[in-house]
C-alpha cells in the first residue's frame, strides 16, 4: 500500500505582529482559504491537512475550514514539531510537504515541482520556499521529507528553538542530514529578492494593492507582484 503524499498546513491566529492575519480578507477570500484552494491545485498532492493549535482563539479558525471541506487535526500550540508530526502519523502520511499559511501566493506548480525532485534524488529534506541556494522568490514553494524522517527529529529534538519550527533541527545539525533544493524551471518566476510573506501590517497592505485571484499561475502571481512594489503606497 503506498503512503500518500501529504501537505501539513502549519496555520494559526496568534502572530503578534499581525494577528487574526488567517481570516484577515483577501480580494474576495480570507488568507487561509487562498492557501486552501492554492495547495489544492497541486497535483502531487494527495490530501491536505491543516495542522491548528488546540486554543480557543483557534476555534473560529478550524470552523471556517471545516465549512469549506478542509481537514482539521489540533493539538499544542507551542509544540509545533509535535503538532505537525502527529498529524502526518494521524493520516498515514509517506512523505510530509510542509507549507506556512503566511503564504497565501503558494504555488500548486511548484509545489510538484519539489514533490517530483524529491522523488527523484535521494535526499532526507528539500526544499523550495525560500532562496537560500536556489532561485526562488521567498513563498512561492514547500518544504518536504519523508515520515520516516520526521518521526525521527521528533525523537531526537528537545530544545524549545527545535520545538517550535517543524524543521529548524535540521537547518541546525546539516551534517545529520542529506538537503537538497531546485531552482525554478520557469525562468520568469526566478525573483529571489521577491518577498511574498505575510507577515506584518505593511505586508498585508502591500497585498491588498496586488492585481491577484486563487486561481492565478507562479507566473501571473510573479508578474503581479512586480508590477506592484513595495515601495508603492495606496
Amino acid at each position: 500500500m503506498k503512503h500518500p503524499v501529504v501537505a501539513i498546513v502549519q496555520a494559526r491566529m496568534d502572530a503578534s505582529r499581525l494577528p487574526n492575519k488567517m481570516m484577515l480578507w483577501l480580494n474576495g477570500l480570507p488568507v487561509i482559504e487562498w492557501v486552501f484552494r492554492r495547495v489544492a491545485m497541486a497535483k502531487k498532492i494527495d490530501q491536505i491537512v491543516f495542522a491548528l493549535p488546540d486554543t480557543n482563539t483557534n476555534d473560529v479558525l478550524a470552523q471556517y475550514l471545516v465549512g469549506i471541506g478542509a481537514v482539521v487535526f489540533r493539538d499544542s500550540e507551542t509544540d509545533v514539531l509535535g503538532r505537525c508530526y502527529r498529524a502526518a502519523r494521524f493520516h498515514n502520511t509517506g512523505t510530509v510537504v510542509r507549507v506556512c499559511a503566511d503564504n497565501p501566493l503558494i504555488a500548486a506548480s511548484e509545489i510538484d515541482r519539489l514533490v517530483k525532485f524529491f522523488e527523484e534524488n535521494d535526499y532526507d529534506y528539500a526544499y523550495n520556499h525560500i532562496p537560500r541556494n536556489n532561485r526562488y522568490p521567498d513563498g512561492l514553494g514547500a518544504e518536504i521529507t519523508h515520515f520516516a524522517v520526521l518521526d525521527l527529529i521528533d525523537k531526537e529534538a528537545y530544545e524549545p528553538a527545535h520545538r517550535e519550527h517543524m524543521f529548524n533541527y535540521i537547518w541546525d545539525n546539516p551534517r545529520n542530514f542529506h538537503i537538497g533544493t531546485c531552482d525554478p524551471l520557469d525562468e520568469s518566476i526566478a525573483r529571489q529578492s521577491l518577498k511574498l510573506d505575510l507577515d506584518t501590517p505593511e505586508d498585508y497592505e502591500w497585498f491588498l494593492g496586488l492585481q491577484i485571484k486563487p486561481d492565478m499561475s507562479a507566473r501571473e502571481i510573479v508578474s503581479a507582484a512586480l508590477s506592484y512594489p513595495r515601495s508603492v503606497k495606496k
